[in-house]
């Protein structure tokens, strides 16, 4: 049974910073390219950042210089560190696993950042 289980969410000011983990199960976890997406109230599900299985990584320009996604393949985890988090940030941030024609999903975790 496949799982992504994140974790690391939370309400934080403005300015302040956060790391979510994201911890898989059930797959190959090297061989997948990992990403973290999120979802505002009201709004689509956007990419935030994606690190394929080499560690190259590509983030939205909305988080550019703010956010940097990693990888632990030995843990079986992928991070997202977010700094200089904004109230725009606000979302439910999403894991998600890609590997061929097999695509995963975790149950999200709630960022929110407000004074």
């Amino acid at each position: 049974q496949v799982q992504l289980v994140e974790s690391g969410g939370g309400l934080v000011q403005p300015g302040e910073s956060l790391r979510l983990s994201c911890a898989a199960s059930g797959i190959m976890f090297r061989l997948y390219v990992m990403g973290w997406y999120r979802q505002a109230p009201g709004k689509e599900r956007d990419l935030v950042a994606t690190i394929t299985t080499g560690g190259s990584s590509k983030n939205a320009e909305s988080v550019k210089g703010r956010f940097t996604i990693s990888r632990d393949d030995a843990k079986n985890t992928v991070y997202l560190q977010m700094n200089s988090l904004k109230p725009e940030d606000t979302a439910v941030y999403y894991c998600n696993a890609r590997w061929m024609n097999r695509e995963y999903w975790g149950e999200g975790t709630h960022v929110t950042v407000s004074s």
